[in-house]
């Protein structure tokens, strides 16, 4: 091998870029469950939504010539249900913002202190709104730290005023941390005011009460089927919806949502993981190519060590070992490269890939096994020549 330098290179060429494949697609795949399920998780994976509207396909139920609707008294009589941690109404709405000469178009959700709790936001600053101020429909607002920096760039915004439409709202406390939310908006961009000064100031709806939608949350270690099945049977009760009537209101399960999107990571994990494999299996078809030519060129040695006392064992064991150390050797220059190639990718800030101790297991079992099969073929081969033939070859 080390008087051969170009040719033993060349054969663990095709082993490099495999095992590289292998190591960094099982690590991106990895990640990329990891990334989905932190996601998942600072979404919640226990909330249901409810929103006004049933199946369309089975006319939805229209009351007193009125679409169907979800009210603010909908939402405490879910909040009591014992199959629930709690249930909160949300008015939303896009408006336009203003300090000073500085404005901006940004989605204003009213919502009710319950609602901090069960989408587990925390306060950075100041402190959320009260059940009295919902009551007093107080002007008060809740910010995301984008929002306070954009419109109170290095200086504290508690006690500063924001005008929402032209209403002045106080700024009483502005939210912790930053991410992708259910709605599809950022944490960080979110504008919180209490749901009752949002109905009186803001959102107009056609009756006064009315939500856009309620989020609920099943208590910790509960069923979630159970819980669906209890807002359904209140809903339908408090809407007075007779049995062979639709629903005229849609629950969404947002476990549901995780456990596809778990199978979806998963199986783009295992195909990122086939796709690197099979790259392994074509430089294993290298080393098999080039084993072959080395047995031909290496045909007196061969015929040598035979003639001295050198069982056809010896020989096979030679060639697989020269195969196996082949193999190793790429698979550590293999997952140097992936390990510089995932530092590069997590550099860049925009998705985190981190090398696990499995994919380099993985990687190096596999590549053993590589180098056992398509090795033990050319071995056997040069076990089975003959030392009379060895040493007549030219």
């Amino acid at each position: 091998m080390l008087a051969n330098r170009l040719r033993t290179l060349l054969t663990m060429l095709g082993i490099i870029i495999g095992i590289t494949s292998v190591v960094l697609l099982l690590a991106v795949g990895d990640s990329m469950k990891r990334f989905i399920a932190k996601e998942l998780e600072q979404l919640g994976t226990n909330m249901l939504f409810v929103s006004p509207g049933g199946d369309r396909a089975q006319q939805q139920r229209l009351r007193a010539g009125a679409a169907p609707a979800l009210t603010m008294n909908d939402a405490a009589a879910l909040n009591a249900l014992p199959s629930l941690a709690g249930a909160a109404p949300v008015l939303q709405g896009g408006f336009n913002l203003a300090v000073g000469n500085e404005s901006a178009s940004k989605t204003v959700h009213g919502v009710t202190p319950a609602m901090f709790k069960i989408r587990g936001w925390k306060i950075d600053k100041g402190s959320a709104f009260s059940d009295a101020d919902v009551r007093a429909a107080a002007r008060m607002v809740v910010i995301g730290r984008k929002v306070a920096d954009q419109f109170f760039y290095k200086i504290d915004p508690l006690g500063k005023y924001i005008r929402i439409e032209n209403v002045s709202f106080q700024v009483v406390g502005v939210l912790y941390g930053e991410g992708k939310q259910v709605d599809g908006g950022d944490l960080a961009d979110y504008v919180l005011v209490p749901i009752t000064a949002s109905a009186a100031n803001l959102v107009r709806m056609p009756f006064p009460g009315n939500v856009h939608y309620v989020v609920s949350q099943g208590k910790s270690g509960g069923n979630l089927t159970d819980a669906i099945q209890d807002i359904s049977e209140t809903l339908r009760d408090r809407h007075h919806i007779k049995y062979e009537q639709p629903d005229d209101f849609r629950i969404d399960n947002l476990a549901s949502f995780a456990e596809t999107a778990q199978k979806i990571s998963a199986g783009l994990a295992a195909l990122l993981g086939l796709i690197g494999a099979i790259s392994l299996i074509v430089g294993g078809i290298g080393i098999m190519n080039i084993m072959l030519v080395s047995v031909t060129e290496r045909t007196r040695e061969i015929g040598i060590r035979m003639a001295i006392g050198a069982k056809p064992r010896d020989v096979l064991l030679q060639f697989l070992t020269e195969a196996v150390v082949i193999c190793l050797v790429g698979g550590v220059f293999g997952i140097v490269l992936a390990t510089g190639a995932a530092a590069a990718i997590t550099s860049t800030g925009k998705f985190d890939v981190f090398i696990t101790l499995q994919a380099v297991v993985v990687a190096c079992g596999f590549s053993s096994l590589v180098g056992v099969f398509f090795g033990f073929y050319p071995a056997r081969r040069a076990s089975k020549l003959l030392p009379v033939d060895c040493l007549r070859y030219e």
